[in-house]
């Protein structure tokens, strides 16, 4: 019996197979399936999720590894699709960096970007952002790449780079090339404007480049077919899931406040079946009856 692909591997050659890789955004375990399910060949957890759905507080570093690193686990022991996921600065210094990416990969991710933000970091797509000198982000990446090296070669580390934003686009290339020298395997551009902005990335970075198409930000909604004609190799959509739950449900929940009822809403639910059968859940139901039969003989034998 061969060797099992890691995660890693799996988002490496989902990349191999698709032009470009579409990345969904995911919450938790069951949008995971959902996903999946779906066609999804690679899923993403940004930090926001994390944040907003899981701890209920807003993406502004308040969160720690170990909330990351709960999500992660449900969601890999859920699916097989590879996971990407938003280590945000690394929470900590270099040795926190090192410590990240082993919990990591120990979690089942497949990949992780780390961004040139400081400490405090801010929403890409909101002003005031800072960022850490090119030297500071090199050493975080280099404490990643040490870390991925030491338990699976395979583990991607992406580097994000705000810099477009905030010193310019000249600036965000110049702070890339230094990334993929020190060995960023992959690049995210964050808040980019136009498609000739992305060629540009593109043309002078040999690894993959990332497009974050996230709702109501600085990038426009550019398709998959616009982003591949300049080369970009993956695209990202990290909360757009995220955001269609959340509307639904305060609209169903006003609903049921005003009306006394949820009769209104039933178009807007997922019907029981259609949850039983994203969770084959009669296949586990069989198996309870299997076992508690087994039990109920074991019990009438040994009587």
């Amino acid at each position: 019996m061969g060797k099992k692909m890691s995660a890693g591997l799996k988002f490496r050659e989902a990349l191999k197979a698709n032009h470009p890789l579409q990345i969904l955004g995911v919450i938790n375990a069951y949008s995971a399936i959902q996903a999946t399910r779906a066609g999804a060949k690679a899923l993403y957890l940004s930090g926001a999720s994390v944040a907003n759905a899981s701890v209920g507080v807003p993406d502004l570093a308040i969160t720690r590894l170990e909330d990351v690193l709960i999500d992660v686990r449900r969601i890999t022991n859920a699916v097989e699709t590879p996971l990407l996921v938003d280590m945000d600065t690394g929470f900590g210094s270099v040795f926190n960096i090192h410590r990240t990416i082993k919990e990591l990969v120990k979690a089942g991710a497949a990949a992780a970007h780390i961004e040139d933000q400081i400490a405090q970091k801010r929403c890409g797509h909101r002003p005031n952002k800072e960022l850490v000198s090119k030297e500071e982000m090199c050493d975080r990446l280099l404490a990643a790449v040490s870390a991925r090296d030491e338990v699976d070669e395979d583990f991607v580390i992406m580097a994000r780079t705000d810099a477009h934003a905030i010193e310019g686009q000249t600036s965000a290339i110049d702070r890339v090339w230094s990334y993929v020298e020190v060995g960023a395997d992959m690049i995210f551009a964050e808040a980019i404007h136009t498609l000739e902005e992305y060629s540009e990335f593109v043309k002078h970075v040999d690894v993959p480049v990332l497009a974050n198409i996230t709702e109501f930000g600085k990038t426009p909604y550019f398709t998959t077919k616009e982003l591949h004609e300049v080369g970009v190799r993956m695209v990202l959509y990290p909360l757009s899931a995220f955001r269609g739950m959340n509307k639904v449900a305060n609209e169903i929940f006003e609903d049921i406040i005003t009306n006394g009822h949820q009769k209104n809403s039933l178009h807007k639910m997922q019907t029981r079946e259609e949850l039983y059968e994203t969770l084959d859940y009669y296949k586990y139901e069989e198996k309870l009856d299997i076992l508690l039969n087994k039990r109920k003989h074991n019990k009438e034998d040994r009587s």
